[in-house]
């Protein structure tokens, strides 16, 4: 995984040092995680394209109020509209959708290709938390779900690696 191989290597070292997860349930992990990943891709899909809908919807009402504004004699009401936040949080979500849709087939395989698009996908989730802190969209209560739902997710991630290692 190139630059990322030493935060996995950490990861792994620290996962050793958790509570395992039942043979079993590794095992159903594993067996329907490609479809778990085609789903979380099509669904990331569909809200990057609702993020764009909604976006583009209410810039509509902020042209309108601004139109309406500028008839009575105001200015703008509004002047900040498709900010950089929407524009990050569109990259971000088309991103990780196509690393979920990409790594169907390696993880229908067991490749470790697909276990390490998932892996990527965790550590935008991550970068985008923090992206999200310096926009008028975000706060610190971003990050720290974002880092919440990532340890889980590389909690079970990391309990079922050895799958993919072979």
């Amino acid at each position: 995984m190139g630059p990322l191989k030493p935060l996995e290597t950490s990861l792994d070292g620290i996962n050793k040092t958790l509570p395992k997860l039942p043979e079993n349930g590794k095992k159903a992990i594993v067996q329907y995680l490609p479809w778990l990943s085609l789903i979380g891709g099509a669904l990331t899909a569909w809200a990057a394209w609702s993020l764009w809908q909604w976006a583009h919807i209410a810039n509509a009402f902020v042209d309108y109020a601004n139109s309406l504004s500028r008839a009575f004699g105001g200015g703008d009401v509004v002047s900040d509209r498709m900010a950089v936040g929407i524009w990050i949080g569109l990259a971000v979500l088309v991103v990780e959708a196509a690393l979920y849709l990409l790594a169907f087939p390696a993880l229908n395989a067991k490749k470790k290709a697909g276990w390490n698009m998932l892996f990527l996908a965790s550590v935008v989730n991550i970068v985008y938390g923090i992206v999200v802190i310096f926009t008028d969209y975000g706060g610190a209560g971003n990050l720290v779900g974002a880092l919440i739902g990532t340890a889980i997710g590389w909690y079970f991630l990391f309990q079922i690696r050895e799958y993919y290692l072979s």
